[in-house]
């Protein structure tokens, strides 16, 4: 699977249309009807969408956004970016102040878009999709923040959502 199926995948499960559970739910249902193997693909470009967006000016948005943003948040947090499609994941990549003309919600999150792999591969094959070892960087990629700076720095965000 390259890049652009992965993102077709995410456009007809409902991106930016749906919410969270509805999207999840017609992904499962898209990609049951794939192969096992593709499944695990998507699997794999989906964590390497993560660690794209595994950035600290990013995780700054997500913490004003949801008041408040752990590491597990952060997580569902990058999730619900990439759900949104690839015209607003890479549009918030290039500018992270965009993510707020992509919601007016508070505590936006996507957890259950981590688990739609295993879901379909399950339902294609009956058995658990085989675990892949993956390298998970220890730190996001940019300029660390101070959370009493976020205001200053997110000004747009930080309008929106304070």
């Amino acid at each position: 699977m390259i890049d652009e199926k992965f993102w077709k995948l995410i456009e007809q499960s409902g991106a930016g249309r749906a919410d969270c559970e509805e999207q999840v739910e017609n992904l499962i249902g898209i990609l049951a009807r794939l192969p096992a193997q593709e499944i695990i693909e998507f699997d794999r470009i989906l964590l390497e969408k993560r660690i794209l967006a595994y950035r600290w000016d990013l995780w700054g948005v997500a913490f004003i956004i949801n008041g408040g943003c752990s590491d597990d948040g952060f997580e569902y947090f990058r999730c619900w970016l990439i759900g949104q499609g690839r015209e607003a994941f890479e549009r918030v990549l290039q500018d992270p102040e965009s993510v707020a003309d992509l919601t007016d919600e508070h505590g936006i999150e996507c957890e259950d878009l981590l688990y739609v792999a295993s879901q379909a591969y399950e339902r294609v094959t009956g058995s658990e999709m085989p675990m892949v070892k993956r390298i998970y960087p220890n730190e996001p990629v940019g300029e660390p923040w101070d959370e009493s700076d976020l205001s200053k720095k997110f000004s747009k965000v930080s309008r929106k959502f304070e």
